[in-house]
């Protein structure tokens, strides 16, 4: 594992030379050399921040799964969908309310995995890895509201919707806050 490590520790002096030296940490943070030592304290911040991630991660696995697979009774007239698009046309016919609390929530829905998978699993990032993993999970969760809970349906653009927040979240914030707490 490549870890990050201070190469050089010299301070440089703040206005031109003269004054309190400070430590430039983008000059001083380069990948570590085979061989080198990794500072104690960079392994506690990244071990911290997979820790708090991972629990993150169940509080929002908790409140997806609560939201999604909970029953609705609306007297079982939820229909399938397994054409691209077609829930999405039916929604632009919809008031403006509706048509984005529907679409907005779909996207919404699993973006936090676009920020919080990247930050457990460096091996996640890259936003082709992402919509598969969350693509997956979208599937499995429509594929069992459509099966077996009461008053939902299975929808192709629930899936894509979800994957595009995904992906997005990875897009503007992810990749950044990945790189930055858990190094290259």
């Amino acid at each position: 594992m490549n870890y990050l490590v201070a190469r050089n520790p010299e301070p440089c002096m703040d206005r031109g030379g003269r004054g309190r030296p400070r430590r430039v940490l983008v000059e001083m943070w380069q990948p570590a050399a085979a061989g080198e030592r990794v500072p104690w304290y960079v392994v506690a911040l990244r071990v911290l921040v997979v820790i708090v991630a991972l629990g993150f991660l169940g509080v929002f696995f908790y409140f997806a799964f609560r939201l999604t697979l909970t029953p609705v009774h609306d007297n079982g007239q939820a229909g399938g969908n397994t054409d691209p698009g077609k829930s999405l046309r039916f929604y632009m016919d919809r008031p403006t309310k509706e048509a984005i609390l529907q679409i907005g929530g779909n996207v919404i829905l699993l973006a936090p995995l676009g920020v919080l998978l990247p930050l457990v699993w460096t091996t996640l990032r890259g936003p082709v890895r992402l919509a598969l993993v969350s693509g997956m999970l979208s599937l499995a969760i429509e594929t069992v509201q459509g099966t077996f809970v009461m008053g939902r349906a299975f929808d192709v653009d629930d899936v894509i919707l979800n994957v595009l927040g995904v992906v997005l979240a990875y897009l503007l914030l992810g990749r950044r806050l990945s790189m930055t707490l858990r190094g290259r």
